[in-house]
């Protein structure tokens, strides 16, 4: 795992253009935390690449960029590559078999620019792993790319003057652009979603390039971009305990096969590990794998907010060493303008701030972390796929009927147990389900949000998305919605950033192509049951999982900010919001009205709160540049 910035001049100039070629330097130098192994840059008449590496596999070689040919031109393309390939071997036997192909390095590089000269574009979906990167043909003059099918490896771009510019963090594409601008429409979105949905940032300059897509562009030109990658849920049926068996069978194997191939490296592979199901089933199968794992837990010294007992317990049953850090209220506040640095974009989810220490304290010991994002999403763990069976008597209504209970929802007072039914009864699905965050509704954001518009709203973002999966039961539709907007927005951008911020590369078995070809199947009734989620997935973990993990409450790495803004972090709270230079977006009182509301007991608005404080952080740090964190060297053990 690693990063990468490349410009491509659409005057063909990109070598006479000194300021360029420093410019894709400044942005490597942004972003040493990505890559502190080795650097390069490598430029032509059209292209700069630049490449900070982080050394996994072929740790002596497979320098980037990269170049490789066929016999007749060795030096043809250059490439480069963010991610991990875990098929590379294969690949590479597959073209020396087929076509000849020979290789310079033993890494998974190679794999990738060797097929795309052989396969074309056509071998992006041969590739498992995950991926963002370039490619450049010197022959034919134009520049091809592609992202993971979910977007675990990050890409943005942005067009300049005199060309186009793609990095793996957003600092480095400012070299090219300047300081950020906020775009109002997205900001609108992150306060109702807590994070940007793609393809827009909160920076009008940058946009990013879509997970599971491909592009290719000439100086010049326009980029085009195509969509390799249609996830959809087609739920097999199930009949007869031996099919119910066999689903569970194979959803044990598949994943016991993923976690195989992630565990390939040259380096130390650990596990994150919480209380839940999802951690703790990849823990147990990577020790298979490396009978001397290590595993890494955080949480807060606060009755309610720590799984670290329960994951201790899980470290014990499984028989791996564990590793705890304990995280303060006044590291959370004191560090968060660093992690807002690290995100480049703001994302207002706490865990954040947990995620980040664990893994500083992962990267002492290991530089290759697993973990169980992706499992909610694809196997129905969220609580909130149970509300179309507990809404269906009144979804089930013809639409009269449904607007008269919304009516009658309406006329009860505010805290009314059932009121939030009724509303939510009465109205159809894609106006209900956003994704798995809703902070702002809309009637709350006018007081807030000086730049609110009645004219935007999120359904321009999910729409579309619905669209794709009309037809299909509705948890299916959620988790679709889910896989393009909550996963990709909020949970890779978090695990991406939080572990790049401590050149940790985290891999995340769950989202493997193989894995979702299985769950895409699983019935609805084997997702969803009652109270019971993940239910097939449990069942499948039986002879893996410890007991008491099996069935139990999903926590994560909760944060306790709804007591911390009562409270010591008060203050703190109160001074960014009446110091920060937002005034043309975000209006201090109503937000400090939210803060004093909140430690009255009024309500509990530590979220919204907590999504304007994050906004205000990234604003001082990347629009005005008031703000300026201590940013670290990145240091680790040279045995690592």
């Amino acid at each position: 795992m690693c990063g990468l910035m490349g410009f491509l001049s659409s005057t063909g100039s990109a070598d006479e253009r000194v300021d360029r070629v420093r410019a894709v330097a400044a942005g490597m130098r942004c972003a040493r935390h990505r890559g502190p192994d080795d650097a390069g840059t490598w430029n032509d008449g059209d292209v700069v690449f630049g490449f900070n590496r982080l050394s996994i596999i072929d740790l002596e070689h497979s320098h980037q960029p990269l170049r490789w040919g066929p016999p007749e031109s060795p030096d043809r393309y250059a490439l480069v590559f963010n991610g991990e390939i875990y098929n590379y071997l294969e690949l590479r036997a597959e073209l020396a078999a087929e076509f000849g192909a020979t290789f310079r390095t033993e890494g998974d590089g190679e794999a990738i620019v060797a097929g795309f000269h052989h396969w074309g574009k056509a071998a992006v979906s041969r590739l498992r792993g995950m991926f963002a990167f370039l490619i450049w043909d010197t022959e034919t003059r134009r520049l091809f790319g592609a992202r993971d099918p979910f977007g675990i490896k990050p890409m943005f771009t942005a067009t300049t003057p005199d060309g186009i510019g793609f990095s793996s963090e957003e600092k480095g594409l400012r070299e090219l652009t300047g300081p950020a601008v906020v775009d109002e429409t997205a900001l609108q979105h992150y306060l109702v979603l807590q994070y940007v949905p793609e393809p827009a940032t909160m920076d009008a300059a940058i946009r990013r390039v879509e997970s599971g897509t491909l592009f290719s562009l000439e100086p010049g030109g326009v980029l085009q971009a195509e969509r390799y990658f249609h996830p959809t849920f087609a739920p097999s049926r199930i009949s007869g305990a031996a099919e119910e068996k066999a689903l569970y069978q194979r959803i044990a194997d598949v994943l016991d096969d993923s976690v195989g191939a992630h565990m390939r490296a040259d380096v130390t592979v650990g596990s994150f590990l919480s209380g839940g199901i999802d951690s703790t089933a990849i823990a147990a199968l990577a020790k298979r794998y490396n009978p001397d794992l290590m595993t890494f837990t955080t949480g807060f010294d606060r009755d309610g907010f720590s799984e670290i007992d329960v994951a201790a317990e899980s470290a014990a049953a499984i028989g791996v060493r564990h590793v705890v850090r304990t995280v303060t209220e006044e590291e959370l506040t004191g560090t968060l303008p660093l992690i807002v640095w690290y995100l480049d974009e703001p994302v207002a989810d706490p865990a954040l701030v947990p995620l980040y220490f664990v893994a500083n304290e992962a990267r002492k010991h290991v530089k290759v972390v697993l973990s169980g994002e992706g499992a909610d999403e694809l196997f129905g763990g969220y609580n909130i796929y149970r509300e179309p069976a507990s809404l269906a008597p009144m979804t089930s209504l013809p639409r009269g009927l449904r607007k008269g209970l919304a009516a009658v929802g309406r006329a009860l007072p505010q805290g009314f147990r059932g009121k939030d039914m009724l509303r939510r009864g009465a109205i159809d699905l894609e106006q209900r389900y956003y994704g798995n965050a809703r902070i702002f509704r809309d009637e709350q954001l006018p007081p807030v949000l000086r730049t609110y518009s009645p004219a935007r709203s999120i359904r321009d973002v999910t729409d579309p998305i619905y669209a794709r999966s009309l037809g299909s039961d509705p948890i299916s539709r959620m988790q679709h919605i889910d896989l393009f907007t909550w996963l990709r927005g909020d949970i890779l951008v978090k695990a991406d950033k939080m572990t790049m911020a401590n050149s940790l590369e985290l891999r995340v078995p769950f989202l493997d192509p193989r894995v979702f070809e299985v769950a895409r199947s699983v019935p609805p009734e084997y997702r969803v049951q009652g109270h019971a989620t993940k239910v097939a997935l449990r069942r499948a973990m039986e002879l893996i999982v410890p007991p008491h993990v099996l069935n139990r409450k999903k926590l994560g790495f909760p944060v306790p900010i709804r007591y911390y803004l009562k409270e010591g972090s008060y203050d703190w709270a109160r001074n960014i919001i009446t110091t920060s230079q937002t005034e043309q977006y975000i209006d201090p009182a109503a937000v400090l009205k939210l803060l004093d509301d909140h430690r009255a007991g009024v309500a509990d608005y530590s979220r919204p709160i907590w999504t304007v404080l994050v906004f205000q952080l990234w604003h001082e740090i990347f629009v005005t540049g008031a703000l300026k964190p201590v940013i670290p060297e990145p240091t680790y053990p040279v045995f690592l």
